[in-house]
């Protein structure tokens, strides 16, 4: 089979044919930001001349290396890191050999808005392909560049690379097989939050139909006044002023050297906690979060899919062995951090699981915090003003890693979505799926679900039902 050429709007792009798809990596859709560029709206790449090579990985936006999660193996799930080059503003696209006028998915990665790429191992679309999707996966600005809030500077550039990606598979995705009226985004943890962000916008009306946030949290944003105590914070770390010239002639390298000194940052302020509870000094920064600007009618004509797994919390305490060893204080102090009044938290959860751990207790508190009450205010916001079905789901499938303690944690979907079981870097006593066969079926069921409400908008239950995900290991 020869290797396929598309005609984008930018000039010819070759890709390779693997499997019975098309597979085109590493095409621009905005212009890489360089020096103060960095710090303004994506704007469009420059055509090129000739056939460009769309056969091989790109490189990534700029990044600290994340291999590691504790005891946990969570490479697949950050990639390879920062990958130098000229163009990561790109997108890759796997389409069905024979595609003509295929639903599109568009996929954002997650990683704590500061990691992650289309390079990371499970974001393989070979599987979409297969069931006559077009997927499109895509890069976009990290860390200081892409959410860092700067006087002077568009605020959530990372979300406007996004909204940048969406215009060009808009222009372009028809030329891979696509259909560009039926486009569904979905993204998982700091990607899932983005869409609640995009959701919300109105620039991004009519871009695409469908959503689907996994573990985003549509109570995710900072406040104005939060942003700038990080930004304060970033420019004393690098000697600066919190200024766009300031921050302009400092390299990437620095601005990621600087990233651990913006660790576990206190962004309480009087009126709001901190709806990260401190794992990431970035998120979006809006002045209305997307849950209410979605109950205020935002959205509604776009279906959509939104859920979370049953123990989010297990990520950020299994692999660094702070489940077990949680106290009734450090259950406390996390309760504090997340609401005015801890007590009542801790009361509210342990009546809904009488027997739980101190650890269990504050997975849970952390888990809700993160994802679970922004997204059920975002599903509740959505169902209220729409004429389309709000689609809920949880994934309770627990995986064995970690002498069975993982459970279903943040992040044990990703391989059941794009259905990609077999990677190797999953399995063993620290991969993600753990050291048992993982049940397949339970795989086809839920990639189905995925690929069905992108055909046709009901991925397979009636609300107000929440579908739950589950299968016994092995």
């Amino acid at each position: 089979m020869p290797d396929p050429i598309v005609t984008t709007t930018e000039g010819l792009v070759r890709g390779r044919a693997e499997g019975g798809a098309h597979v085109f990596l590493d095409i621009p859709y905005a212009a890489t930001p360089f020096g103060a560029a960095r710090f303004t709206a994506p704007v469009s790449h420059a055509p090129w001349q000739g056939v460009r090579d769309a056969s091989r990985p790109g490189p990534t936006a700029p990044q600290p290396r994340r291999d590691g999660f504790g005891a946990l193996d969570m490479s697949p799930y950050f990639g390879p890191g920062w990958v130098p080059g000229q163009d990561y503003l790109t997108v890759n696209v796997w389409a069905p050999s024979t595609a003509r006028n295929c639903p599109v998915m568009v996929f954002v990665h997650g990683g704590g808005f500061v990691a992650g790429s289309t390079r990371s191992p499970l974001y393989d679309g070979t599987a979409f392909a297969r069931d006559d999707i077009v997927l499109v996966t895509l890069n976009y600005r990290l860390g200081i560049t892409g959410f860092l809030d700067l006087p002077g500077a568009p605020a959530n550039r990372g979300l406007l690379d996004v909204l940048a990606a969406l215009r060009w598979v808009r222009g372009n995705i028809e030329a891979f097989g696509g259909d560009p009226g039926n486009v569904t985004v979905f993204g998982q943890s700091a990607g899932a939050t983005i869409i609640t962000g995009i959701l919300a916008n109105p620039d991004a009306r009519g871009l695409f139909h469908r959503a689907i946030v996994q573990s985003g949290n549509g109570l995710g944003a900072f406040t104005g006044e939060q942003a700038a105590r990080v930004t304060h914070a970033a420019a004393t770390a690098l000697g600066i002023e919190p200024t766009v010239p300031g921050f302009a002639r400092i390299p990437d390298e620095q601005l990621i050297a600087v990233l651990p000194k913006l660790a576990g940052l206190d962004l309480r302020t009087g009126t709001h906690c901190d709806p990260l509870v401190g794992l990431s000094p970035f998120s979006l920064v809006l002045e209305r979060q997307p849950a209410d600007a979605v109950a205020a009618g935002a959205g509604a004509e776009v279906a959509l899919m939104i859920g979370t797994t049953t123990e989010e919390g297990n990520l950020y305490l299994v692999p660094q062995g702070n489940l077990a060893t949680s106290t009734d204080q450090d259950v406390y102090d996390i309760a504090a951090r997340i609401h005015a009044d801890p007590a009542a938290l801790i009361a509210h959860h342990r009546t809904r699981r009488p027997g739980a751990t101190p650890g269990q207790l504050r997975s849970a508190i952390l888990g809700d915090a993160l994802f679970g009450t922004g997204s059920r205010r975002l599903a509740h916001a959505h169902a209220a003003r729409t004429s389309t079905y709000t689609y809920t789901y949880e994934f309770a499938w627990r995986s064995t890693a970690l002498n069975g303690a993982l459970g279903a944690a943040h992040t044990v979907e990703l391989p059941y979505v794009f259905d990609n079981l077999p990677l190797p870097a999953l399995h063993g006593p620290s991969g993600l799926l753990g050291d048992t066969e993982p049940p397949a079926a339970l795989a086809i069921e839920m990639h189905g679900a995925w690929v069905d409400f992108a055909r046709t908008g009901n991925p397979g239950w009636t609300p107000p039902e929440t579908h739950s995900f589950t299968a016994v290991p092995g």
